[in-house]
């Protein structure tokens, strides 16, 4: 009887300590968060950093750009949740050295992102009830090169530990892993072209979380009815 119990109570505390299948909902999160944050800051501001003045003391560009900022701690929480849930589908079968590499771009991803937005949330509050145009360009520029050069390039060095370990594992599709190697390729290499290569990253963890929470759905779909076997 007692033994009974044990087994019991080892499940329910097992089952406690399990990442929730549903909070593969934290990748969707963060791809339509840090997707609406971008595309604000992109219709908000510039792509030319000359034109700094004219954007920084327009009402709407300020309305948007305050937007966009406030979207983005969500956004890395959700991604933070999200590399949990994606260490909990590798289990044991994680590579030491990919998983350290995977933990630690994603980790780095986080930290440029909320470095950016905090460089840019300054700048704004720097130049709250200015009504002239300030010249000064730095501000924008440090905050294009720590999202571009660093926060991105960190999130292409995520997606290939995390493409490299779903494809062993097999805990992904093929054609999502291949496709991660493609984005990430971009977004090393061509981040410069247009800011709408930055879209590519959320997607990509889109397609993801889309897929794990379609294979948690099916198993929880079996593990509830599971079919009877043949007399």
């Amino acid at each position: 009887m007692s033994g009974s119990k044990a087994t019991e109570h080892d499940v329910v505390v097992g089952r406690s300590l399990r990442t929730p299948r549903a909070a593969a909902i934290a990748g969707i999160l963060f791809a339509v968060l840090i997707t609406a944050a971008l595309v604000l800051v992109r219709v908000g501001a510039p792509a030319d950093s000359g034109e700094t003045g004219a954007w920084l003391t327009d009402p709407r560009s300020r309305r948007l750009l305050t937007l966009a900022l406030n979207l983005v701690p969500f956004a890395g929480i959700a991604f933070l949740w999200f590399i949990g849930v994606v260490r909990d589908r590798i289990g044991q079968g994680e590579d030491r050295f990919f998983a350290t590499v995977f933990l630690g771009s994603g980790l780095l991803f986080v930290a440029m992102l909320f470095v950016g937005t905090a460089l840019a949330a300054g700048l704004l509050a720097g130049t709250a009830g200015r009504t002239g145009a300030p010249n000064e360009v730095w501000g924008p520029r440090v905050v294009f090169i720590v999202v571009n050069t660093y926060a991105m390039r960190m999130a292409a060095v995520f997606t290939i530990s995390t493409a490299t370990i779903g494809l062993h594992t097999g805990f992904m599709p093929r054609w999502i892993g291949f496709s991660g190697y493609a984005i990430a390729l971009v977004l090393l290499l061509a981040i410069g072209i247009t800011p709408w290569v930055r879209l590519l990253f959320p997607l990509w963890i889109l397609l993801l979380s889309l897929d794990i929470l379609r294979q948690s759905l099916r198993r929880r779909r079996v593990e509830r009815d599971p079919p009877s076997s043949a007399e």
